[in-house]
């Protein structure tokens, strides 16, 4: 069993990132920027902003965060986000959910221009994925992918079964998969809470991809040998001996599955760090596409 190192991945790519801004910092040339825009004072949600802000930082990039109060009107986020639309030094738009429940975060979503939608959430963006056009892919499935990718991890023609179907991880990374592409090209099942029997599916995984938000739902007996395991569960569970009073765990019983296993991600350290390094890597490729 190989532990896929989420964590050091995610730091090359942000070396990498690193080396391309400085260069365009000694060219003279404007750099990528990120602007991050959060609605109300979710505490979640300002730890999260505050780590996307200075990762940007840490690489180079220019970055901003603008915030609202939870009171704030909806057309007023969409004045605010047409006026980055336009806005050359700023590449990608992030707009942090969930958003306060009297703004529709589907119209604030599409407000966002297609060419800076560096979170992959706007329906030209999964339109796009879908027919397998060059697009901006959400940031975990994406990174998922460039695990596989790293890793070296064969995946044409291999049975991938996705557990959970949110449109933040589950269909974008079947739609991902199923790609005449490197790194994909698989044969995909997506299983959910309506399986009446789910080991039946998990159990043909060459590739299991459990992010279904239940705390080791995928036990030992629910796996074949050999089977590649991305855990992209990030759940609190309570635990007496830790000082803090809980523990992180993921979707899948860790230490049931892992002698199983051909390669697994650990949770954390994961894939999670991968989130924040693809949104970086989106926004390059925002500023390259569409900004230099």
């Amino acid at each position: 069993m190989q532990l896929i190192d989420g964590k050091k991945i995610a730091s090359d790519i942000r070396k990498e990132l690193k080396e391309k801004i400085d260069k365009l910092k000694a060219e003279r040339k404007n750099v990528p920027g990120l602007v991050a825009i959060i609605v109300g004072d979710n505490p979640a949600s300002q730890i999260y902003v505050a780590s996307k802000s200075k990762a940007c930082e840490e690489i180079g990039m220019r970055t901003k965060v603008e915030k609202f109060p939870a009171t704030f009107h909806e057309k007023d986020l969409i004045d605010v986000i047409e006026k980055y639309n336009s806005d050359k030094d700023y590449h990608g738009i992030l707009v942090q959910l969930p958003l306060p429940k009297h703004i529709n975060e589907n119209k604030i979503i599409e407000a966002i221009s297609p060419q800076k939608d560096v979170d992959g959430f706007h329906p030209m963006s999964v339109g796009n994925l879908v027919i397998g056009k060059e697009t901006f892919v959400s940031c975990t499935p994406a990174g998922i992918q460039e695990l596989l990718k790293r890793y070296y991890i064969n995946t044409r023609g291999k049975h991938v079964v996705v557990v959970g179907r949110s449109n933040i991880v589950g269909k974008p990374i079947a739609n991902l998969m199923l790609q005449k592409n490197d790194y994909a090209n698989s044969i995909v099942t997506v299983c959910h809470s309506a399986a009446s029997d789910l080991s039946y599916y998990t159990k043909q995984a060459d590739i299991l991809i459990a992010a279904i938000g239940q705390p080791e739902l995928i036990k030992g007996d629910m796996v074949k040998d050999g089977v590649v395991v991305i855990d992209v569960g990030i759940n609190r569970i309570e635990d007496k001996s830790s000082s803090k009073g809980y523990r992180i765990v993921g979707d899948v019983a860790f230490d049931e599955v892992a002698p199983k296993a051909s390669y697994i991600t650990p949770v954390p350290g994961g894939v999670g760090p991968m989130t924040i390094a693809m949104l970086l890597s989106n926004t390059y490729k925002a500023y390259k596409l569409y900004g230099e």
